[in-house]
């Protein structure tokens, strides 16, 4: 099995609450970590900030996140960990590849994330079409830019 891809890495981590507020008095506030950043949409149900820790390649970025109407789904806030961000070297071949593995994605495709590279999402859960998932947990693919391929591989 070939694979036509490599994961470099942690992009990111998102962490949910229903008052992210508290959750950046502990971010920025206690551990001191660089507010970089804002993100809202509407559609995707979040309103957040965006952290980031380190620098260059190996900066990791941490996403707090509220939702903008914690009745209404996506569900940033649940579960609290809500996802992990991998960087991936080559995101088309690598969604291509893992969708002929069986790979459920969730809706939406590749599409440009809060911080402007392409992104798309596995499925926390299988389904019968789709049995492959990230096992219990949302994984966001994050195209890498070209200074973090060459930095990490």
């Amino acid at each position: 099995m070939t694979r036509p891809f490599k994961v470099l890495g942690i992009q990111q981590i998102a962490i949910g609450g229903l008052d992210k507020g508290a959750l950046t008095g502990l971010w920025s506030g206690l551990f001191g970590i660089e507010k970089v950043g804002d993100y809202v949409s509407e559609s995707e149900n979040v309103d957040e900030d965006i952290l980031r820790l380190g620098s260059g390649p190996h900066a990791v970025e941490i996403d707090l996140m509220q939702p903008l109407d914690p009745e209404r789904s996506p569900k940033v806030h649940v579960p609290t960990l809500n996802h992990v961000g991998l960087w991936i070297d080559d995101l088309p071949a690598a969604v291509e590849w893992l969708t002929e593995q069986g790979m459920r994605f969730t809706p939406g495709g590749i599409r440009k994330g809060a911080s402007g590279y392409d992104v798309c999402f596995l499925h926390p859960k299988g389904n019968d079409e789709t049995p492959r998932s990230g096992e219990g947990v949302l994984i966001e693919l994050v195209q890498a830019p070209p200074e973090v391929v060459a930095e990490l591989t």
